[in-house]
């Protein structure tokens, strides 16, 4: 027999049929397609991306946005985003925290210009990441201001409830700080914290220029501020020769401007100072002004039983606080009374102040005022 070159003792073997593997060639075409595909999406998501940051490709729109106190990076994103000036929050949060941007905490450096300060601004699609940033500090251009002013005799209720109208401020704000922050003025050094009421009469009466949704505290201060200016040293020294503290001339004061219209202050100022200074058997140390009662009851007719420290008919001396922000006018003549024995007085008629010396005295003349209604 035949024998098969290289076979063993046990004769010739066929050898196995061997497929060869085959390729198709479509699969290096998939992959190419793939990473092109891969490449242009990433691409276009970078083009996207440079886009939002750089403010490239958008229609000019303006936005108004406020960054309220409490505010953080992710709070300024979305107001943002909602607003239409950046396309992505995510994006705006991550190159915020790279430039080191943080939104400005009460008492931080104003002339940082990587801090974000609680305000309202006018921004616009023309400014990109690092403008909106800018535009959105202390020292802005585009922080938007209101002129507000307040007039002699408002209350601190009243007074809040006009800032808030204006958008400077809220009125819960307002009164948080009014009630809890401690001043470091010396005319309120004495007040103890917790309740609002104790910046009644203060906050003096002028015309101010706000910056919308700004920092509470600073809104206060420039108030506060204006007072202590106008409260000079020397009407402080006169009121502490006649024996009163500042707290108490604006708290005389501000009875003062809710009494009159402005003409007879001086005079008006004389009843208080006779009735706290020497108090009769009349009066008995009360200065039966019902300004102080419709100040707590808020209403038109005065409730001369009303159970208060408010109620100066019923309780000497002065109420608890001032009943309204008074102006120079009315501080001047409570620190400067006219020198009369006027204990008593009425409104006649005529819408004038008539003043007496004693209670018949003042029943006459309302009875006779009464008689030809």
């Amino acid at each position: 027999p035949v024998r098969c070159p290289g076979s063993s003792r046990h004769g010739c073997r066929t050898p196995p049929d061997r497929k060869k593997k085959k390729y198709s060639s479509k699969e290096p075409l998939f992959y190419v397609i793939f990473v092109l595909g891969l490449s242009a999406l990433l691409a276009s998501l970078a083009w996207v991306a440079a886009c939002d940051v750089l403010a490239l490709n958008k229609s000019y729109e303006i936005a108004t946005v406020t960054v309220a106190e409490g505010d953080d990076l992710s709070d300024v994103a979305q107001s943002l985003q909602d607003n239409g000036l950046i396309q992505s929050k995510l994006l705006f949060q991550l190159f915020a925290r790279m430039t080191h941007t943080e939104v400005q905490a009460q008492g931080a450096d104003q002339e940082d210009s990587n801090l974000i300060t609680a305000g309202t601004y006018e921004l616009n699609t023309e400014m990109d990441y690092r403008a909106l940033i800018s535009a959105m500090g202390s020292n802005s251009s585009n922080r938007k201001e209101v002129e507000v002013t307040i007039t002699e005799g408002m209350t601190l209720d009243q007074i809040f409830a006009l800032l808030e109208k204006n958008g400077v401020a809220t009125t819960a704000d307002l009164q948080d700080v009014a009630a809890n922050h401690v001043f470091k003025y010396s005319f309120l050094q004495d007040l103890p914290t917790g309740d609002y009421h104790r910046l009644e009469g203060f906050l003096f009466p002028d015309t101010y220029q706000f910056y919308m949704g700004g920092d509470v505290l600073q809104i206060l201060n420039k108030m506060l501020l204006r007072f202590d200016e106008m409260f000079t040293e020397e009407m402080r020294a006169d009121a502490a020769e006649s024996g009163y503290t500042v707290g108490e001339i604006v708290n005389i004061a501000s009875m003062i401007e809710k009494e009159t219209d402005g003409t007879d202050q001086a005079l008006i100022s004389s009843v208080i100072h006779n009735r706290l200074e020497n108090p009769t058997r009349e009066t008995g140390g009360t200065l039966g002004i019902d300004a102080t009662i419709l100040y707590v009851t808020g209403g038109t007719e005065v409730d001369v039983s009303l159970d208060s420290p408010y109620n100066t008919r019923t309780n000497a001396g002065l109420p608890p606080t001032a009943i309204s922000c008074p102006g120079i006018d009315a501080l001047r003549a409570a620190i400067y009374p006219e020198d009369t024995n006027y204990y008593y007085y009425a409104l006649g008629d005529d819408g004038t102040h008539s003043f007496f010396r004693t209670l018949s005295q003042q029943q006459e003349f309302i009875a006779s005022q009464e008689r030809y209604q």
